[in-house]
């Protein structure tokens, strides 16, 4: 195997799944994406002796239509990350390339979503538990794009709108991660830094020359409310554009289910029923809806305990009153399974009895578990 790439420090963490396969000098796999590192002696270990294989994503070409692959969210997770750190950087640094690569991303994840929905949500829920900023954007762009259909949003305001979550929080790149990192209460400056950023993110992307007025309004509404409560102008009602209350929710439900230093998270059943009651005057009640409809009651990538105390992840979810559909990966008594077993949870002896809330996710092969090779 060529172009095998040292993995640098500071690229993996403790605790979180890892986002690519790692293989050893020679190509041979030494762990597979999805195993979760337990400790620093194998993480210097991985640090010392793996590599990994870069991917770069390629821009879809309309007038191409020969590649009918499907693509994998999970070996394509860590090249969406690459291209919208770079995408935010060519913004920011006001690069002409900045538009295309927006439109660009933004393309792709519509058509990953299309192509494999159940993958693509699993990957919010899968990476949820600590995600960086990079990570937390590229969900709020999945589950955008996810509503959007639901809502029944045609193609062009939803593409508009994929490309306002990759890009709304522009200005709070730089110190997210710090932030959601410290126990500490908000200072005055770092308040004002929060309730100004879609202002900032607009002036980037103007001065990058990216001037749709949609795209623009969508950041610029995303954190005001229908009761009037929101910033930056406490617009109401109908006045707030549909597109900007989705995002709002996406990143509302991100920030539900992700760990901070400051707050445990919720697990999806919590979270969904904070989301019922936000249909109560906070959003237009069809959009809160919408993404309830597209997340079900157990979103793919939620670990559960079935009826017969086997621990799954659910991998589909449900289909002509069967499902939602879960992979078996720890035994009844705690034994960890060598493979995986399909469960229908609507059987009985496989109905889904609670969700699993571990602090560390179990290691387990994403691919393999969603059918790629």
């Amino acid at each position: 195997m060529q172009n095998l790439v040292r993995i640098a420090p500071g690229a993996l963490t403790i605790g979180k799944p890892l986002p690519w396969t790692v293989y050893d000098a020679d190509g041979n796999v030494l762990l597979r994406q999805g195993y979760v590192i337990h400790n620093n002696t194998q993480l210097e270990q991985l640090f010392e002796r793996g590599r990994f294989k870069p991917r770069k994503i390629e821009r879809p070409q309309e007038e191409v239509h020969e590649d009918i692959r499907v693509r994998n969210p999970f070996s394509e997770y860590p090249a969406l990350l690459q291209t919208l750190e770079s995408t935010i950087t060519a913004i920011t640094e006001r690069d002409e390339s900045a538009l295309k690569r927006v439109l660009g991303l933004s393309r792709i994840i519509d058509q990953m979503c299309q192509e494999a929905p159940e993958a693509s949500l699993a990957l919010v829920h899968l990476y949820s538990i600590e995600p960086t900023i990079h990570e937390q954007i590229l969900f709020y762009a999945v589950l955008c794009q996810f509503t959007a259909r639901r809502f029944g949003l045609d193609d062009k305001r939803t593409a508009v709108l994929i490309s306002a979550a990759l890009t709304a929080n522009l200005a709070l790149v730089p110190v997210a991660d710090k932030l959601n990192a410290s126990n500490r209460v908000l200072t005055d400056e770092q308040r004002a830094v929060i309730r100004k950023h879609p202002e900032r993110s607009i002036q980037a992307l103007k001065e990058a020359d990216i001037t749709s007025p949609l795209l623009l309004k969508i950041i610029a509404q995303h954190h005001e409310q229908a009761d009037g409560s929101g910033y930056p102008k406490g617009l109401s009602g109908t006045d707030i554009r549909g597109e900007a209350e989705i995002l709002a929710l996406a990143e509302r439900y991100v920030a539900m289910i992700t760990r901070r230093a400051y707050r445990d998270r919720m697990n999806v059943v919590e979270a969904r029923k904070l989301i019922t009651s936000l249909a109560d005057g906070k959003y237009r009640p069809a959009i809160p809806r919408s993404l309830l409809s597209v997340l079900t009651d157990y979103p793919p990538g939620t670990l559960v305990r079935l009826a017969n105390n086997e621990v799954a992840v659910v991998v589909r979810r449900p289909h002509r009153h069967r499902g939602p559909f879960a992979k078996a990966i720890i035994g009844p008594r705690g034994n960890r399974y060598s493979g995986s077993f399909e469960r229908d949870c609507s059987l009985l002896e496989f109905n889904i009895r609670d969700v699993e809330q571990p602090e560390v996710m179990p290691s387990m092969d994403f691919g393999l578990l969603w059918g790629f090779r």
